[in-house]
């Protein structure tokens, strides 16, 4: 860890202060002698947003406060930044899935049971309630669009992004409908995270069908050639192929089968079209 910016007397008054409540919640919690009920500040949500962003940078500063938000209801939990792949994976699932669930303006319960069923095949039940009720924190929560999806863009490799994309897009069709507000924050996401725009097209069009969806996939227009068909094919088969993505879990693999099957529809489709061989 990096502590370059922090002088370390500020990050020992931190440290003390966050003993301090953690130790005066668990006196209110037992009720011990003297525990009485605390009025004005909440200390536990500052202090999870101070030591989220001095560790995490913005993704850590959202789920710092919003972790410091629980413990502020009395209610002490692990922490669930775990420094892994997947763990790392998940809390940007966590933060980007609250910007497109109030893109729109609106928060429904199809979108949210998208996530709880995502976590649930992840983390199991116990972990997915705790995930996300750190969820229902987040989304009362501004979020720098920006920061979060360049943080993400520096230190995730380029096909776990896609498939970050991917699950974006499944929450905004949860409710079987395609807002506009919710594909610019998914196409803004995809800008600050750098990732191709072409990239984004075909992922879009697995899920926003159009007369052209099969070359949308294949990152191809209708003009392109029998062999620019064949090249783009062999090109994206190689980048989402699964198992670029295998140490994010089974159901990541699983999200990538599926797309990879959908490049290879969208290939059978033109080359029957055009009687390929």
């Amino acid at each position: 860890m990096k502590f370059s910016g922090m002088p370390s007397i500020l990050i020992i008054v931190i440290a003390i202060i966050f003993v301090y409540a953690l130790f005066s919640v668990m006196k209110k919690k037992d009720g011990s002698v003297n525990a009485k009920p605390r009025t004005g500040g909440k200390y536990g949500k500052w202090i999870g947003g101070g030591l989220g962003w001095a560790f995490g940078g913005p993704i850590g500063a959202i789920l710092g406060f919003a972790m410091g938000s629980v413990l502020d209801g009395v209610r002490i939990e692990k922490t669930y930044y775990q420094g892994t792949a997947r763990g790392d994976f998940a809390m940007s699932l966590l933060v980007l899935s609250a910007a497109v669930m109030k893109a729109d303006g609106k928060v429904v319960k199809s979108e949210l049971e998208y996530v709880r069923n995502f976590f649930l095949s992840q983390f199991g039940a116990e972990e997915t309630n705790r995930l996300i009720q750190i969820l229902r924190e987040v989304l009362n929560q501004e979020i720098n669009l920006r920061d979060v999806s360049v943080q993400i863009g520096q230190f995730m490799d380029y096909p776990s992004r896609l498939q970050l994309l991917h699950y974006l897009f499944g929450i905004a069709i949860a409710d079987r409908q395609f807002d506009k507000a919710e594909e610019r924050v998914i196409e803004q996401i995809a800008g600050y995270m750098g990732v191709d725009s072409s990239d984004f097209a075909s992922i879009k069009a697995m899920f926003v069908r159009n007369i052209n969806n099969a070359y949308d996939i294949l990152e191809l227009t209708p003009d392109a050639s029998n062999e620019e068909v064949k090249r783009a094919y062999r090109k994206l088969a190689i980048q989402y192929h699964p198992d670029k993505v295998a140490h994010l879990g089974e159901d990541i693999k699983k999200a990538a089968t599926e797309k990879f099957q959908a490049l290879t529809v969208a290939y059978e489709q033109i080359k029957k079209q055009r009687g390929m061989n």
